[in-house]
């Protein structure tokens, strides 16, 4: 392997790492935006995967993702446990792949509102049965009062969450995508290569 490939792949690494770290940081930023169900929370740290999904693609997005939600389990361990740590894993992994398998295709600002909206809507469509099929096996509660939770709390939820997710990183991207792809870029590594001598 060339030095070339050594240090893109570090520089993506750092870059993996960066995101990661931030997307940790902000998990201590969460609160509810359902009044009907205050047990269910944003979560803060969803936007800087989605960032990372935007500018790296859907596989280094998918594993920062991953990482970031298993360290806060490692460290904080939450109150939602193994039940909780699998949802978002479930939740935030669809929603990154597809929203950056879409925009790494067309990467103008229009699509990428419309990746993160289909990103977006698939996330609360695999929510239903994730949660339909999951949410007994945990909590122990019966399939017929998820059932009726659906359409007034975790519809509305993850469409809600889904609309501030997107906002977000669609007003943020932009302006951070420079800092992302300049810093250590393979073309910046090429410069600094020295001459092959003649």
């Amino acid at each position: 392997m060339s030095d070339l490939n050594v240090k893109s792949r570090t520089l993506m690494l750092a870059k993996m790492a960066l995101m990661v770290a931030i997307s940790f940081i902000c998990t201590f930023i969460h609160f509810p935006i359902l009044p009907m169900a205050p047990f269910l929370e944003f979560e803060v740290s969803d936007i800087p995967i989605l960032i990372a999904g935007f500018a790296f693609g859907p596989l280094p997005g998918f594993i920062i993702g991953v990482v970031s939600i298993m360290l806060r389990a490692l460290i904080m361990s939450p109150p939602s446990g193994p039940y909780g740590l699998l949802m978002h894993v479930i939740a935030i992994s669809v929603f990154v792949v597809i929203a950056s398998l879409i925009y790494k295709r067309f990467k103008t600002k229009k699509w990428g509102l419309i990746a993160l909206i289909i990103g977006g809507l698939a996330m609360t469509a695999v929510m239903i049965p994730a949660n339909l099929i999951i949410t007994p096996l945990f909590l122990g509660m019966p399939v017929e009062v998820i059932q009726a939770m659906i359409l007034p709390i975790l519809l509305p939820f993850n469409l809600l969450k889904m609309v501030i997710n997107t906002v977000v990183v669609f007003l943020l991207y932009k302006r951070l995508s420079p800092f992302l792809h300049k810093w250590g870029n393979d073309t910046d590594l090429r410069q600094n290569q020295a001459p092959p001598p003649h």
